[in-house]
């Protein structure tokens, strides 16, 4: 069981790979890193009292995976984001490879994604506001995209107080 010990931090080089799709034969080793993922957002929540969802490569797993429990636990396979709308809004972001440091950045008001649930089965989800900046902020690490590198300019940083 992996735990808060194996988040990648700022500045692992893996946190800036392109991750590769989910293929159907590995789908028993899902429910594994599922675990994994779950696991470690729980000590994330104690340690630092955030954290609603986390991708895979956060933990070395270079697959296109993000697990989301807010309500309930949401697993997606291999999204894609469609319908990006043109209004976009500012916030400051968190992220659990560097829980200390906020970045101010932009994201899309609404979107939808569309993935593969833990069954293998096609979803659809438009999600808007808070849901859909999430979404945003993880898919962007199946990127190699942190949300370091959205920053609106040199002066959007600070430190969670």
């Amino acid at each position: 069981m992996k735990t808060l010990n194996d988040l990648l931090l700022l500045g692992d080089p893996r946190l800036y790979e392109t991750c590769t799709p989910v293929l159907k034969e590995e789908l028993p080793l899902v429910k594994e890193w599922i675990a994994d993922l779950d696991n470690v957002m729980r000590e994330i929540r104690i340690k630092y009292n955030f954290g609603r969802a986390i991708a895979a490569p956060q933990l070395g797993i270079m697959k296109r995976l993000i697990y989301m429990n807010i309500d309930h636990p949401v697993v997606f396979i291999n999204p894609e984001l469609t319908d990006l709308s043109e209004d976009l809004f500012e916030l400051w972001d968190d992220c659990m490879s560097f829980p200390n440091l906020l970045v101010k950045l932009k994201r899309h008001q609404s979107i939808t994604i569309n993935y593969l649930d833990e069954h293998w089965q096609p979803q659809t989800w438009k999600m808007e506001g808070a849901l859909s900046e999430l979404l945003q902020h993880e898919y962007d690490h199946l990127n190699g995209v942190l949300c370091t590198m959205r920053a609106i300019d040199e002066k959007s940083f600070k430190w969670r107080t």
